[in-house]
């Protein structure tokens, strides 16, 4: 196994990943970023930003994470492809394996793995993602306004996002499998109380129709085994996220949803020199320019902590 020792590991890309890296690389911390299975993050698969500051007309996901990059890259970031695959925080400095065959150490680590939303796994689902599928109501209902949707979910981020439709769309359906939702009474009343959301109780996808784009979605009612089909231009899944934080699971503190604790106003997580940003440690927001901000955080966080060291 080959060895490296580095000032500052960032494992992950995303808009968190590559801000740490562009704040670490201009503060002269000489950063290394891996960017993962999924280089540049949930935005590869996004094509139309138009809610981050400083793109008037909006920009493609894809793109935008190549501009973060390349920005990083400018003031000397070495980024590189690979997947840390295991970790070794017991003793200081840190370790990290990556792709099970390349050992680095690193001063100080920057956590930016993100998070993956969860899916249906339908065939239709994946093929039109990004084409009227979606799994942010904040990042993609802007581009149905005016339209009807169909929201997939019974808990609280179901009822939010539904929430939040029925305010710029004209009609919402939400489809919930069981006869009864899991999410809080307040939500609940809030969705049940909306003049143009419709629950259909015992009712899950069968198919997201469609060629290019959304054009309906077919459904099926659990108890007697109808089928219809119903016109939607966007089909939004709110069934949860999953945190990519496996690899740490035992060594740092995460909530139960595997979401990593930091320190209240920090990226401080429970071990000294390790800082977590973006999705990895945000329940909450799960916004792009709320991922680059917590990576701007990190690595002033990183910076100050090397500087006590006397490694900055």
């Amino acid at each position: 196994m080959t060895q490296e020792k580095v000032n500052v590991l960032i494992i992950g890309s995303g808009p968190a990943g590559y801000t740490a890296a562009i704040y670490a690389a201009r503060a002269g911390l000489n950063p290394v970023l891996y960017q993962g299975g999924q280089p540049g993050g949930q935005l590869t698969i996004t094509n139309d930003v138009e809610n981050y500051p400083g793109y008037p007309d909006g920009i493609n996901g894809p793109q935008m994470m190549m501009d973060f990059q390349k920005q990083a890259e400018r003031f000397g970031t070495s980024i590189r492809n690979g997947l840390v695959t295991k970790v070794d925080f017991s003793n200081y400095p840190h370790k990290a394996i990556v792709d099970d065959k390349h050992e680095i150490t690193a001063n100080a680590v920057i956590i930016s793995t993100g998070a993956s939303a969860k899916w249906l796994n339908l065939p239709s689902e994946q093929r039109l993602n990004g084409s009227g599928v979606s799994a942010c109501a904040v990042c993609d209902g802007f581009f149905y306004r005016g339209m009807d949707v169909v929201v997939v979910g019974a808990g609280d981020t179901a009822c939010e996002e539904a929430s939040y439709l029925s305010k710029i769309c004209n009609k919402v359906y939400m489809l919930v499998r069981r006869d009864e939702m899991r999410a809080s009474q307040i939500m609940q009343k809030r969705v049940l109380g909306a003049k143009n959301i419709e629950v259909l109780w015992n009712t899950e996808t069968v198919e997201v129709l469609g060629e290019q784009e959304v054009e309906a979605v077919r459904v099926k009612n659990n108890q007697t085994g109808e089928e219809k089909d119903i016109p939607a231009k966007g089909f939004f899944v709110a069934i949860g996220h999953e945190p990519n934080t496996g690899i740490f699971k035992g060594i740092l503190d995460m909530n139960e949803s595997g979401y990593l604790i930091t320190q209240p106003g920090s990226t401080k997580t429970n071990i000294e020199g390790v800082f977590a940003s973006g999705d990895a440690q945000d329940h909450i927001y799960r916004q792009a320019v709320t991922a680059a901000g917590t990576g701007c955080m990190a690595a002033l966080d990183a910076e100050r902590f090397l500087a006590e060291k006397e490694l900055a």
